[in-house]
């Protein structure tokens, strides 16, 4: 292996490391704030752009630590490679599940690029997604607390901060089944893998549903629904109207076996700026640069990779790490070795794969990725050093930047006027002119502007307050933006602006009145899925901005439960989900009103009624798509609502038709369970018998008996969906026919 020298450092390629500094000063080192077996330290260098600091102004983190120097184990034994599926994320005592969900979903998205020898390196270990599969996992909760401050300069502690691991060019293709380019399995955005995963985890779980007892709060808990939320955030998208998917570091990765690592830099930066690797247009390719420096323990010298890595130290910085892993693949009967931790942000698509390839026998035995627990260590090291001192960091002065170059002279009145003056004076341009408008920095043609303009940093400031979680800035910024893109007729940038204020809104936690959440929250919202569904045909957007802000207004008491219920519906209304998605809905819709509290012992109010309605609607829904267990789910739910079917008394809610309809759909729902039963049991247990077909023509059918009590000589009745249903004792008894 050929070591740096400082000849080749001090004239390095003109822009293989000088990005390193972020463009300019605005990759000034800042505060880092660090918990656990980190000191705190808070640092402030600077560097510009083409030029060397010098080895005396730039300090930086100790390379990995090896296994002794951690005691305990990070990661608990049993890990797999398929993520926890049918499990709400950990919320703190402050937030809903809600938000805490949200807070993860929108979480800084870090590009992985490594050299040829890097990912040799990493099959050799049995990783034969390269260093990204190694770097997935360790990113989703960041270990101990991250200190991040907000525009005040206030600090506040997280623990359940995270980073997404991606490929350098994922999101940008949407994801099509039956074509295994792993690039396109990680990319979200398409409903209808989230719906065939939720389904086919329904289908894992039918035998516990069925024997379900709901009480209690149980009734607005749905891990079905989590999960198809979860799935829904889960989509890495690279679009032009928001950047929660474009990186906001790049982690460029050469290890100790390179024979030439200057070259090898160079190649992968020239990639990642003007070659094959360079993102859209519309994607600012001025962000953040982290070298690592991968070394081989088991068949490298350590000394010589320690001397390359001091020399890298002196342009880079913090902004390096020395990665120490182990070459030698971990083998199930190693003591030290366990799977990857399982990954809870991956894509609907990802998951669908790693379910039919755990289907196969020899994909469950020789497929798990399993790792030692020093790698662990090392990785989680190197994943925590890199967040807390660089990527937040950097962040935290970009924020400041904008905010006081950007926003701040939009804020004020010459800004003010010249969005007056864009809208108001076009200057003679004419209502058939090309599709720019005069003064405009939005190009219709391409449907973007251009990452430099005011308006893209402007939506970059409310994407990164977002992702630091000042959410009261975000809002504000989100606010600003949408007249601008009002006025350009920018409608999917529109769309966002107006999705993410009231996202961002409701994450402030803020206690707001019925009139000010007509007048701004709902507002928000439906031109956010006005824009996004009639305009853009932007179904996946439309969809989540619903979820997003259907179920915060839901976490909340009094009239915005009805609110809640209200945006569901217009899921159902618009006809955009598909069937699971539509089952979903219904219950959701049941559990807000179920939610809403009567006043006095008469319970005026309340909604007890509505939501046994909803229940009973998706009951419905779930034996259309033999799902027993869910549907005897929601039929618990509204029985326990309207009260035992037997008990006339006792201030049940149900009047006499319903207490037919629902003892028929009792009965359909206890032969769909039996049914589905007798499908599990082994073919050897299963007696077939053969009855001869009374073919009487006054003999009633039992499914139409079972819907109505009157004569059809013309048998215009429909046949009420599988299974058939039972007569009751008293009806046959009252029928003529019998």
């Amino acid at each position: 292996m050929t070591s740096l020298t400082d000849r080749d450092l001090a004239s390095p390629p003109s822009t293989a490391i000088d990005d390193a500094s972020h463009g300019g000063s605005q990759q000034t080192l800042g505060d880092s704030h660090q918990t656990g077996y980190f000191t705190s330290t808070t640092q402030s260098e600077s560097s510009s752009v083409g030029t060397q600091p010098s080895s005396a102004s730039v300090t930086s983190g100790p390379p990995t630590p090896s296994s002794s120097a951690l005691t305990e184990s990070v990661l608990s034994p049993g890990g797999t490679r398929y993520p926890a599926r049918l499990s709400s994320p950990q919320s703190s005592d402050s937030r809903t599940a809600h938000a805490a969900l949200v807070c993860q979903a929108f979480a800084p998205h870090v590009s992985v690029l490594s050299s040829p020898d890097c990912e040799e390196l990493m099959r050799h270990k049995g990783l034969n997604g390269g260093l990204l599969e190694l770097l997935r996992p360790f990113g989703e909760v960041i270990p101990g607390r991250v200190v991040i401050r907000d525009s005040t300069g206030a600090g506040r502690a997280w623990d359940d901060f995270g980073v997404r691991f991606t490929g350098i060019k994922d999101g940008l293709e949407a994801p099509r089944m039956g074509q295994y380019r792993p690039a396109r399995l990680r990319s979200g955005g398409d409903t209808a893998q989230i719906e065939q995963l939720v389904e086919r985890q329904l289908d894992s779980k039918e035998p516990d549903l069925g024997r379900l007892s709901i009480s209690g709060d149980e009734l607005n808990d749905s891990p079905a629904f989590t999960l198809y939320q979860q799935k829904l955030l889960s989509g890495t998208i690279l679009t032009p109207h928001e950047t929660f998917a474009h990186p906001v570091a790049l982690v460029i990765a050469i290890s100790s076996r390179s024979p030439s690592p200057i070259e090898e830099l160079r190649n992968l930066y020239a990639e990642s700026n003007t070659g094959a690797y360079r993102l859209p247009p519309w994607v600012n390719n001025e962000y953040l640069r982290y070298y690592v420096l991968v070394h081989d323990e088991d068949f490298d010298d350590i000394r010589k990779s320690t001397t390359l890595y001091e020399q890298m130290k002196r342009p880079f910085g913090l902004h390096c790490h020395l990665l120490r892993v182990r070459s030698t693949q971990c083998l199930p009967s190693d003591e030290d070795g366990f799977g990857l931790p399982r990954r809870a942000w991956s894509s609907a698509a990802e998951d669908l794969t790693d379910m039919a390839d755990l289907e196969d026998e020899e994909a469950t035995e020789s497929g798990q990725s399993r790792i030692f627990e020093s790698d662990a260590i090392a990785v989680r090291s190197f994943v925590r050093e890199m967040v807390t001192q660089s990527i937040i960091p950097s962040m935290e002065r970009l924020v400041a930047t904008w905010n006081d170059q950007v926003a701040s002279r939009r804020r004020g009145i010459s800004g003010r006027f010249m969005s007056l003056s864009k809208r108001f004076t076009p200057f003679g341009s004419r209502s058939n002119s090309p599709s720019t408008t005069s003064g405009s920095n939005y190009d219709s043609s391409g449907g973007f502007y251009r990452p430099d303009s005011p308006e893209a940093l402007m939506r970059k400031l409310g994407d990164y307050a977002m992702m630091l979680r000042d959410y009261k800035l975000a809002q504000a910024t989100y606010d600003l933006l949408s007249g601008d893109f009002k006025n350009d007729k920018a409608w999917r940038h529109y769309a966002g602006a107006n999705e993410m204020a009231a996202i961002s809104s409701l994450m402030t936690g803020a206690s707001v009145s019925t009139r000010a959440r007509a007048e701004t929250i709902d507002v928000w919202l439906e031109n956010a899925y006005y824009s996004y569904f009639s305009r853009c045909n932007s179904l996946f957007f439309a969809i989540r901005t619903i979820m997003l802000g259907a179920e915060f207004l839901k976490a909340r008491d009094g009239s915005a439960l009805d609110d809640a219920a209200r945006w569901f519906s217009r899921l159902l209304d618009d006809r955009i989900v598909g069937p699971v998605g539509h089952a979903l809905v219904l219950e959701r819709i049941g559990g807000c009103f179920a939610s809403r509290k009567g006043v006095g012992t008469l319970q005026s109010g309340s909604r007890r009624r509505k939501a046994a309605f909803w229940m009973t609607m998706a009951t419905r829904a779930w034996l259309d798509m033999d799902k027993a267990g869910q549907a005897a789910r929601c039929l618990d739910s509204a029985l326990r609502i309207y009260g035992p079917i037997d008990a006339v008394e006792g201030g049940g809610l149900f009047f006499e038709g319903m207490r037919f309809y629902l003892s028929d759909l009792e009965g359909a729902v206890q032969g769909a369970a039996s049914a589905s039963k007798a499908a599990d049991l082994p073919d050897e247990n299963v007696e077939q018998t053969m009855e001869q077909v009374d073919q009487r023509p006054h003999r009633k059918s039992l499914s139409i008996a079972a819907i109505s009590t009157t004569f059809d000589p013309l048998g215009v009745v429909p046949l009420t969906p599988k299974p058939a249903i039972l007569e009751r004792k008293d009806e046959v008894e009252a029928d003529g026919f019998e």
